[in-house]
């Protein structure tokens, strides 16, 4: 089980993070938005469920130390935010924990204007395609991970990072959700963790696409892939060939999107990464 981990452990017997702490536990916590917040929930006889409003947060860790791996939201305001944890030894309580601001950069873009101003049958295939990623990202599954130390994908130069406040065609959009990875077309990509295969699709906006789901409300999704290798209900290993790089969905040249979601939120999937 996860307790058996050392990547998994909490941090220090006090609660801080030392260097060698740091170094060994994944996702590393960053509390701002886009980013992961580690809390500590303390002993428990068994793993204490908690949430964040009315999701379900993932729980690591073993009767000694329990603690909740929370994704934060790019759109989460600067302040305190709080969970709700309920244990098998009594009631539910709330533990608060702050949220830091942090500015992301800037990027301008030049894309087909077809995907910038589009068409009312572009609209609606989007919107038809946005309904149906809703109910992939809604996924909260058993098994939990046996480990949240992250391969890379692909290999290549990481072209854009996570977070950026993106402009297409001099148009504001929405930040930039994942970690782009520039590679030439037919590169293979590979699953980062063990996981199952939840949806394989071809989408407007982001093209080839398969998400994975590692459990515990984590999942993971490759986007503008030339080639899907893997099918909805798949069970891969870390490793395994998912797809290939490709440029296919609004773009600017061959490359990997890759994201990371936590409870609903897309995250920086650099934590993840040793």
């Amino acid at each position: 089980m996860l307790g058996a981990l050392g990547l998994l452990a909490l941090p220090g017997a006090g609660g801080a993070a030392t260097p060698s702490d740091v170094a060994t536990v994944w996702p590393r916590a960053s509390q701002v938005p886009g980013g992961v917040a580690r809390l500590p929930l303390g002993p428990s006889a068994q793993r204490p469920v908690a949430h964040q409003g009315e999701l379900p947060l993932l729980v690591v860790g073993d009767q000694i130390a329990w603690t909740a791996i929370v994704g934060i939201p790019l759109a989460a305001a600067p302040g305190d935010a709080a969970i709700t944890v309920q244990t098998t030894e009594g009631g539910p309580r709330q533990l608060s924990y702050s949220i830091a601001p942090k500015r992301y950069s800037e990027q301008q873009l030049k894309v087909s204007p077809r995907t910038v101003d589009l068409s009312p049958e572009d609209l609606a295939r989007y919107e038809r395609e946005r309904a149906h990623q809703e109910t992939v990202m809604a996924t909260f599954s058993q098994p939990l991970p046996a480990s949240l130390r992250m391969r890379v994908p692909v290999p290549g130069r990481k072209s854009s990072s996570f977070g950026l406040r993106r402009v297409f065609n001099g148009q504001a959009r929405n930040p930039h959700s994942g970690m782009d990875i520039a590679a030439a077309t037919g590169t293979p990509v590979v699953a980062p963790l063990p996981g199952r295969v939840i949806d394989v699709g071809d989408y407007f906006f982001n093209g080839g696409t398969v998400w994975l789901d590692h459990g515990g409300g984590l999942l993971s999704m490759y986007c503008h892939l030339s080639a899907m290798d893997a099918q909805t209900g798949d069970v891969l290993p870390a490793g395994a060939r998912l797809g290939a790089v490709g440029a296919t969905g609004r773009v600017t040249g061959p490359h990997l999107h890759w994201g990371v979601m936590l409870n609903r939120s897309m995250v920086d999937p650099a934590l993840f990464l040793a």
